[in-house]
């Protein structure tokens, strides 16, 4: 257990300690990151995200909600600027492009919930991803309904987008049927599952830079220019904050938003960590999971007619 705030679970087996691997093992591989706000992906995952394209995937991010709730001004200037927002995250780290749904924030429920299903499932299939990372759908403690409605979607349409005879119209029109084959849920309340510690000492300069692009919401974003600005009405100053509001915007990451990760990585002897759970290639339907045995008993048995 971390801190007595995440749980430790081997239900898919022992913890594993995840570092960066230089031969691109998932050259030609999907990542499909589906997140409700601007802020979600960048700072549960920035440095996972980063690290899993230097090893060949091509990522995408699926934005759930218009972020109305948080930022500067009236409702469309937050749903613009988070908007920039997000389109700047996927510049920072390289992301293929972004797809937003635009369901109000903290209203998701409002919409129909075939509809948001199917709308993931038609990008799971016109993408064909292989891997997804989004919220844990059965996560304690949740309190943001954005949150635990994202999960719950994409865990469904992970596994329908495989089914031939869900939406057959996309079949028919050219779309291959494709089942998501390995999820990374995010680590965020208390009580959080996780399996998988990500040593991100090798990207925390792409993590810095892709929570910085937050600038309407979350605890990143322009907290260090708004930091500058209160201390040099005050006559004051911090040296690391620098002459700019950018660099006073990183530096505030390395000095102040960095501290959850730090205690991630303590127990594993790393200095900087992400926790994730997992979810293996495999599925959770142990029934069905025969073919390797059947084959290895036909191998074994058959005989010629």
């Amino acid at each position: 257990m971390h801190d007595g705030w995440y749980v430790e679970d081997t239900t898919h087996g022992p913890i594993r300690i995840d570092r960066y691997d230089e031969s691109r093992p998932h050259e030609g591989k999907v990542l499909g990151i589906v997140q409700a706000h601007a802020d979600d992906m960048p700072l549960f995952s920035g440095g996972l995200v980063a690290k899993l394209i230097d090893e060949g995937y091509k990522a995408f991010i699926i934005q759930t909600t218009n972020d109305e709730k948080c930022g500067p001004g009236t409702i469309p200037d937050a749903i613009k600027s988070n908007e920039v927002d997000v389109e700047a995250l996927a510049n920072s780290l390289g992301i293929e492009d972004v797809f937003n749904f635009g369901y109000r924030n903290h209203r998701q429920e409002e919409n129909s919930m075939l509809e948001q299903r199917c709308r993931l499932i038609f990008l799971f299939r016109h993408l064909q991803v292989d891997t997804v990372m989004s919220f844990h759908p059965w996560a304690r403690w949740e309190e943001n309904p954005d949150h635990y409605i994202t999960g719950q979607l994409v865990e469904s349409a992970c596994w329908m987008a495989g089914m031939g005879k869900d939406y057959p119209e996309q079949i028919q029109a050219g779309m291959k049927g494709h089942s998501v084959l390995d999820k990374y849920y995010w680590v965020i309340r208390p009580g959080s599952p996780y399996n998988l510690v990500t040593d991100i000492s090798t990207h925390l300069d792409k993590k810095i830079e892709s929570m910085a692009t937050n600038k309407s919401q979350g605890p990143a974003g322009s907290a260090g220019r708004g930091l500058k600005a209160r201390l040099a009405a005050e006559g004051l100053k911090l040296e690391e904050l620098g002459e700019d509001d950018e660099t006073a915007d990183r530096a505030y990451i390395r000095l102040f938003g960095l501290d959850e990760n730090k205690r991630m990585g303590q127990p594993y002897d790393l200095e900087y960590a992400e926790y994730h759970y997992y979810f293996p290639p495999g599925g959770t339907f142990p029934y069905s999971n025969r073919r390797e045995r059947i084959d290895d008993y036909v191998k074994d048995h058959a005989k010629k007619l």
